[in-house]
């Protein structure tokens, strides 16, 4: 990276320091493993059985893999796809869309809650969206290092030249871009803190969706409103006043919105806090 009067010029390779490991995969893989150590905290705080860390962790990486794929695929390039259905597999070619991820941890939260805790769903969601926070924010960076989703001309101090972009050097050569990665991470790192603060401080899960419902608009409020700035991920969207990921966003700003009026409406649980994972034999389901 080399900063010049009036841009930056981001240079960074995707491959970390160039060992055959990249930094998109790096930072994804540090995100989740952060998020267990996150659950299992609050998880020992509540008193829930240990191993249901490890089984969440499970189904929220392969909701989160296969839902980003899959949304990529019926959300962005469905023609494509259709047409060469193979295609789908090769996820090394890049391909990823947050939507389908979001919707994909939530399938995964629903088989969880329903196969293992036969809790109430929300339960789990106003707990592992507080490490999601976080690990949307290490995905951005990890966008950042790839030269991708970057947004359209700035002449702002950051802005920045994606010199290993093939998209930079065809469209906008020569000219400073938004960094429109660091400004999703920054949400998502203040969200974040947010949520830890809410749940640490607050004890805001005594009152189910509040933290769900915070975490749902301080995810999409802000990525609606980047989108405005951010290139189009597609050629259809270049016709579209609102483009695909800020349609996608809108219900689950509405959603939010929903379950935390639905959570300040209802009278706060009364909870208790043991600091401790209960024995294994006393950690099954009754």
């Amino acid at each position: 990276m080399t900063t010049l009067p009036g841009y930056i010029i981001w240079d960074m390779q995707p491959e970390v320091f160039g060992l055959p490991i990249r930094w998109y995969g790096l930072m994804f893989a540090i995100g989740f493993l952060l998020g267990y150590e996150i659950v299992s905290r609050m998880f020992k705080h509540e008193g829930a059985p240990e191993k249901w860390v490890g089984i969440l962790l499970i189904w929220c990486v392969l909701g989160t893999l296969l839902g980003a794929r899959l949304g990529h695929v019926f959300f962005y390039e469905w023609d494509s796809y259709s047409q060469h259905p193979w295609e789908i597999l090769k996820v090394w070619k890049g391909g990823l869309a947050s939507h389908g991820g979001a919707i994909g941890v939530i399938t995964g939260v629903l088989c969880f809650s329903y196969f293992t805790t036969r809790r109430s769903p929300l339960w789990t969601f106003d707990r592992v969206v507080i490490p999601i926070a976080l690990v949307g924010a290490m995905i951005r960076m990890g966008n950042l290092m790839n030269s991708e989703i970057f947004g359209g001309p700035t002449d702002l101090p950051w802005g920045m030249w994606f010199v290993n972009s093939f998209e930079w050097r065809n469209v906008y050569p020569g000219i400073a871009c938004h960094p429109t990665q660091i400004y999703e991470a920054l949400c998502y790192l203040a969200l974040f803190g947010l949520l830890m603060w809410l749940y640490w401080r607050k004890n805001a899960e005594a009152r189910p969706g509040l933290i769900f419902g915070i975490f749902l608009v301080g995810i999409f409020l802000p990525r609606f409103f980047i989108e405005f700035i951010k290139n189009d991920q597609v050629a259809f969207e270049a016709d579209m006043a609102l483009n695909m990921g800020q349609w996608l966003s809108i219900p689950f700003v509405i959603a939010g919105i929903f379950f935390i009026i639905r959570a300040m409406r209802r009278p706060a649980l009364h909870m208790t806090f043991p600091d401790a994972f209960p024995p294994e034999e006393t950690g099954k389901n009754k």
